[in-house]
């Protein structure tokens, strides 16, 4: 696998409303906890479209690891243009922080916000251009990182589509982890 997607659900989703929050670093360790085994067999580029949530923090995830495994590399390709308009400022400057430290970065309709059509083409074109899925996502919780795992089993369904996820369980098994590792 040479490319790899990560999606997952947005901080209001998980009811997180800060970036200091408890569970963000556990999220972290679960994502890390997938890459880590991808870099060491050649994972080169992991793609992101830039939403808050699990797909930033991913980015800081990849940052991190990239001081051990330098070939991988981070893509941000966003639905559209400008994307980051109507956040607070917070959440702004965050973003651009992340923007400025990724390897490549594109929208994929060269325009601003039209339409929901836009996000529709953003799960297509990222997971067309992707091995497979990092997801951390949950069926007994819906939310917006549906969209995008019902695109990549419909491509698994034909092809070779490698689909990851991080359940509530993997994060309740990692947050007792911890605990056990603190004691």
């Amino acid at each position: 696998m040479k490319v790899l997607a990560i999606t997952g659900y947005k901080p209001y989703e998980l009811g997180i409303f800060h970036h200091q929050h408890q569970a963000i670093p556990f999220i972290k360790k679960a994502i890390a906890k997938q890459l880590i085994p991808l870099a060491e067999d050649g994972l080169e580029w992991v793609i992101i479209s830039g939403q808050l949530g699990v797909e930033l923090w991913a980015a800081e995830v990849v940052f991190d690891l990239q001081a051990v495994y330098p070939h991988l590399q981070l893509a941000i390709l966003t639905p559209f243009l400008d994307q980051e308009e109507n956040w607070n400022e917070e959440n702004k400057e965050y973003y651009e922080f992340i923007l400025s430290q990724a390897d490549f970065v594109d929208s994929i309709t060269k325009r601003k916000y039209e339409n929901p059509g836009q996000f529709r083409l953003k799960n297509q074109f990222i997971v067309e251009k992707s091995d497979g899925l990092l997801i951390v996502y949950d069926d007994e919780k819906e939310g917006s990182p549906k969209f995008m795992l019902d695109v990549a089993k419909k491509k698994a369904e034909t092809r070779k589509y490698d689909i990851f996820p991080i359940t509530f369980y993997d994060l309740q098994a990692i947050i007792e982890e911890e605990q056990m590792n603190d004691w």
